[in-house]
Formats: structure tokens, sequence, C-alpha cells
């Protein structure tokens, strides 16, 4: 029988089941066991008042139920991390509205016996029934590493010791069964710790402990040994060169595909935003429904999912980095680099994959275990120039830089360059000036167990990619799609009755298409200035004048605020030449604008400020609903808002202030 063939809603007024904790060391294969059992019955969420997140699942299996829980791994019962504390915590009923486990089933590599086993004589004296599962078993035989599992149970007081398979099932079945039995009790502890020990006498303690349970249970290694390992380690320490490069060129591959590969799915999303707006908005008739559908909730709900193809590829490479072993690594190798910012290397791969997009990377810093650390990787990752912004720069390069060349060099790249440079100069500042004021401590210590090269589970690889893909959805989606029906009511009330007669008059009289066109246009522009986003530029115009700016690069700004991209588009209805025109008469648009005294609004010093404003500005509310999610506050978004749209309102103060005095 399929352990997940029994329907979930069938068997919800059954008693409460069993609560179950699985619990093993980092890369033990802990969560790809948790995802066989429990399948698509699981879901995630967050402890009570903190960011780590809370794993459950229902195992169903002939007629029967247990509610499983995922626990961060852990190498030690005393916590040096915050997910650690957790897992403790839950195994002691320390936690809010989690009671203490009726049994802990504790997943052991097979090829890490000795690391294993430390944890286990931890738990052991919980006095909660264990139930030990080896995992990897396929790679201890290819090592030639043989496990007798009787004299194994033996030795740790007769615990249920099951070998496992998740690939190919073996052994599933036998643990289900175990699981759910109900005779299974607690043993009594294996050889506790005084509690009088010293703390170097307890390791070495517990390390004399692991090392005889592992002679005693007939452990043979034949081909690798003690010697081989260390001419490993070696063979790594004499050769940082490959090692870098490999590194390098994996980096670049996971940015490549983030910024590039996820283009065409997202273009695809956009496409059929586009085209759902366009049939809805032909179906109903014009007006305050057919606005509040198409422009709010359409435009809102595509909004975010256009960033799912970017969030979905970076987190499987994550995965597969992750899942093989490769992470370990790679945060090993930046780690030098990194620990100048006051950061570990488990901080490269996040403010990397900012470049691409932060919502995506702030999810993805859920490898640093140090909560500090984490905090200020977040923190820094908006500054990294993600793909947003290039529209922005597009449009005001091509506009106001000549395109000229400086020798080979193009000048529109190298200002284009300059901005990615600014964008890490911010974000540099920003970790260094965390570290030492609000975040400040010691340097973190990074400790990193490497594990060994495994090929992931591509089943657990699917179930990881979409538990991803709904926490996106449900956690930041409810937020933008409320903010972007926010900005649309802002610019679409009040309506202008004159307007809009006005423009039925002139549309009768007129035949041509580009001229109607461009009488929509303008009409659209003017009810725009009229509404409460027009007005609201109007108001907070003198805010901004010294930069340079006039009401309606105020008001585009504002309604930039869901996404960047979005400023464009209101541009584009600002100046009259619609949102689907293209850069060139928007550009031309531009170069025209002036303001009430009849000079040139967008000169060089005021369109310079506007770049390092949005290099430095935090104008994205996925960015802020996500930094929410991880920190589960709002204290840090706010801190993160105000302090990046200052810093960028003081940069682009100096540019025009400076550049118009020379």
């Amino acid at each position: 029988m399929n352990i997940h063939e029994l329907d979930a809603k069938a068997l919800k007024f059954m008693p409460s089941p069993k609560l179950v904790a699985i619990i093993g060391n980092p890369n033990c294969g802990k969560s790809t066991l948790f995802n066989h059992l429990t399948g698509l019955n699981q879901k995630t969420a967050n402890y009570p008042g903190v960011t780590v997140e809370k794993r459950q699942g229902v195992l169903f299996y002939k007629g029967n139920k247990a509610e499983l829980i995922d626990l961060p791994g852990t190498h030690s019962i005393y916590p040096h991390s915050e997910d650690e504390n957790i897992a403790i915590k839950v195994l002691k009923g320390e936690i809010e509205h989690t009671r203490v486990p009726d049994k802990i089933v504790y997943v052991l590599d097979a090829t890490q016996i000795y690391q294993g086993t430390l944890l286990l004589q931890q738990l052991s004296t919980l006095n909660i029934p264990i139930i030990v599962v080896l995992t990897m078993n396929d790679v201890a035989q290819k090592k030639e590493i043989t496990l007798d599992l009787k004299i194994l149970s033996e030795k740790l007081n007769n615990c249920r010791v099951i070998a496992v398979n998740a690939k190919n099932g073996s052994g599933m079945n036998v643990l289900i069964e175990t699981i759910l039995d109900p005779e299974i009790t607690a043993s009594s502890a294996i050889n506790p710790l005084g509690t009088t020990m010293s703390i170097e006498r307890e390791i070495q303690y517990r390390f004399e402990w692991s090392k005889k349970i592992v002679e005693k249970i007939q452990v043979t290694e034949s081909r690798v040994g003690l010697n081989k390992s260390y001419q490993l380690i070696s063979s790594i320490i004499n050769r940082p060169l490959p090692s870098t490069i490999l590194f390098i060129m994996s980096m670049a591959i996971v940015f490549q595909a983030v910024f590039a590969w996820a283009t065409p799915l997202m273009d695809l999303i956009d496409h059929a935003a586009t085209i759902l707006e366009v049939s809805v908005s032909a179906w109903l008739p014009a007006g305050l429904i057919n606005s509040f559908i198409t422009d709010g909730i359409i435009s809102g709900v595509g909004s975010v999912i256009i960033f799912l193809p970017q969030i979905l590829i970076l987190f499987l490479f994550i995965i597969l980095m992750e899942d093989t072993g490769y992470l370990s690594r790679a945060a090993f190798l930046s780690d030098r680099l990194m620990r100048h910012l006051g950061l570990s290397g488990q901080s490269v791969i996040p403010l990397l994959s900012s470049f691409a997009c932060a919502v995506p990377a702030i999810m993805a810093t859920r490898v640093i275990p140090s909560n500090r650390d984490r905090i200020v990787t977040i923190l820094t990752a908006p500054f990294m120039t993600c793909s947003a912004r290039l529209p922005i720069y597009a449009l005001l390069i091509g506009a106001f830089v000549p395109q000229q060349y400086w020798g080979w060099l193009n000048i529109q790249g190298l200002v284009l360059l300059s901005l990615y440079l600014l964008g890490i100069f911010g974000g540099t500042l920003t970790a260094l000036l965390l570290r030492k004021t609000i975040l400040s401590g010691p340097k973190p210590n990074f400790i990193q167990a490497i594990p060994e090269f495994r090929i992931p589970d591509l089943k657990s690889v699917v179930f990881k990619l979409i538990d991803r893909a709904k926490v996106f959805l449900k956690r930041a989606g409810t937020i933008i799609l409320f903010v972007s029906m926010i900005v649309w009511a802002l610019s679409y009330f009040p309506r202008s009755e004159t307007i809009a007669s006005s423009l039925q008059d002139s549309l009768v009289e007129v035949t041509d298409v580009a001229a109607r066109n461009v009488l929509i246009n303008e009409a659209a522009s003017d009810q725009l200035a009229q509404s409460w986003l027009g007005r609201s530029g109007r108001t907070l115009e003198p805010l901004f004048k010294p930069l340079g700016w006039d009401w309606r690069i105020t008001a585009a700004v504002i309604a930039g605020f869901p996404a960047r991209e979005v400023v464009v588009a209101v541009m584009g209805t600002i100046y009259a030449v619609g949102e689907q025109a293209d850069d060139l008469t928007l550009s031309n648009r531009l170069q025209a604008a002036l303001d009430e005294d009849g000079n040139p609004i967008f000169t060089l010093p005021m369109v310079i400020g506007l770049l390092i404003f949005y290099a430095w500005c935090l104008q994205c509310v996925a960015t802020l609903a996500i930094i929410k999610r991880e920190t589960n506050s709002w204290k840090w978004p706010i801190i993160s808002w105000v302090y990046m749209t200052t810093l960028g309102y003081l940069g682009a103060l100096a540019a025009f202030q400076i550049g118009s005095a020379l």
C-alpha cells in the first residue's frame, strides 16, 4: 500500500496522532527522509517569535497516522546557533504550542558513525523512545564500510536500528511500522554523562565513548582510512587555485542562470499577464471595475509571480549544491574574503544572487546559522544591483549619457559599471557599519563540517522547490498585492468627469488611429496629474526640489514603490506617451521636459542624482515583505527602508547640488 494513498481529509477526525521528531546531524539525509514519509502532506511555518522554520507533516499508513516534525540539523544538544537551540527546545517541550515528542527518529549517516553517535548518546538522556535510522548505506557499501545492525542495536541499549534507502524505498515500510508501533518505549540512557564533568573532559569522554561504540560494532574501512583522509586534506591545501577557479565558475553559472536563464520564463509570465489583462479589459465595460481588476489585481499578482522563475532557479542551484555537499566547500573557500566585512563565507551566495533579485537572495540567507550574520547579510543584499533596476538605468543612461567611446571603452557601459560598483560600495559600507554598531560582536566563528559528495535525491529536490514556491507566493504575495492595490487606488481616484467628457468629444472628431492614441495618452496624463498620486507628487515636491525633481518625477517614484521597474511605465503615462511606448519615444519626451520657468528638468546633475538614488534606495515592496518574513519582525524592514532611502536621498542631493554648482 502506498503510504500517501489515504486522503488527509478522511482521517482528520482521528484521535490526536503521536508526535515524532526527526533529528540528526546536518547533511545526514534527514530532510530527504522526512519528504518521503510525508509526501505533500506537509506545511512550513515559523516557530513563535523566531525566524527558524517549523516543518511539519503527516504520515498516513494503513488507517493510522503520525505527526512528524523535521528539526534543524545539529551536532549536539548544547546549541551554538538559533537553529540548534530551537531543535533542542522542541525536544524538551520548551516551545509554545509544541508538545514533547512521543518518539525520536534519529537519522544516522552510515559513513559518519563517529560524529553521529555523539548526538545520539546525548539524546538518550531525554528519556524519549529513539528509533535509529541508518542512511547513506549505498555510499557506505561503495566505501566497503560494513555495519552489524544487531550489535549496533545491543550497544545502543536495544534501540531499534533500521537501515533505509529513500531513493529505492528499501526499509521504508519497516521504518513506518516501527514509527507507528505503540509498544516502543524509551530505553535507559546510554552511558549518561556526569553533570559535574568539565567541558574538556566531557569532549574527550564523548569522543572515547563514540570510538568504543564504533569499534565494538565491527566497522571496517578497508579502502578509506585515516592516512587517506590526511592525504586528501593535503591535496586540497596544496591545490587551492583549481578549487577557487571551480568556485568562481560555479558562482558565474548561478549568476547567469538567475539573471539570464529566468528571463524567458519571466517574459512568458509577463506576456501571459498582459494577454489576460487585455482580454479582461476588452470583456468588461470601461470604468472602475475594469481598472481595478486589470490594473490593480492582475497587475499586482503579475508583479509577484514574475519573480517565481528566479526563485526556483536560484533555490534549485542552492539545493543541488547543498545536497551534493558543494555548498559547504563554497562557503569555506570564500570565508577569508567575507571575514573582512565581519561576515562568514556562508554570506557569499546570497550576496551574489542579489545581483539578479534580492527576494530569492534574502530567502537564501537561511543557510547562515548565526542570526547576527544573517541579518547583516539580509540588510546588505538590497544594495546589489538587481535586474529590476536595469530598465531605469537603460532609460536614463540611453537618454542623457552620450553614446561615445573613451578609447575602446563605451562611456554608457562605464556609467552602468559604475552603478554596479556603487551598489557594492554601499553594501560593503553598510555591512561594516552594522558590524560596528547595532549588530556588533566578535567576528563569526566558521566551523564547517565538509560532507561527502553525493548524488541529490530528485524527489526531495522537487519537494524543497515546491515548499520554497509556496512560502514565497503565500507570504510575500499577499503584501505585494495589497500595496499594489493601494497604489492603483491612488492613481485612479478621484476621477475627473471634465477630462473624460473632453476626451469623448475629441475622439468623435478624430478618426486617425495615431491621433486618437495621442488624445488618449494626454487624457491619461491629465487624469494622473489630478489623482491622489499626482496630488501627492505636488505635495511632496518641495521635499525633493533640492534634488532637482518636479512633481512628475516625485509621483513616478511614489508609484514605483511596489516595484522599481514600474517607474518607466508611470513616466510613460505622466509624459503622455503611453505605458507601452518604446524607450526612444519616452527619452525624447524626458529630454524636452521643462519646468514652470522653462528650464530643462532632466539636467545631467539631476540624472546622475536620480541614478544614485535608485542605486541605493530600497524601492521594492517584495524585498521589504521578504525581510519581514525572514526576520519575523517589522523592525528590520523599516530600518532598512529608512536607512537606504535616506542614503539614496543624500547621494542624489550631493550629486545635483555639487554638479549644478560646477
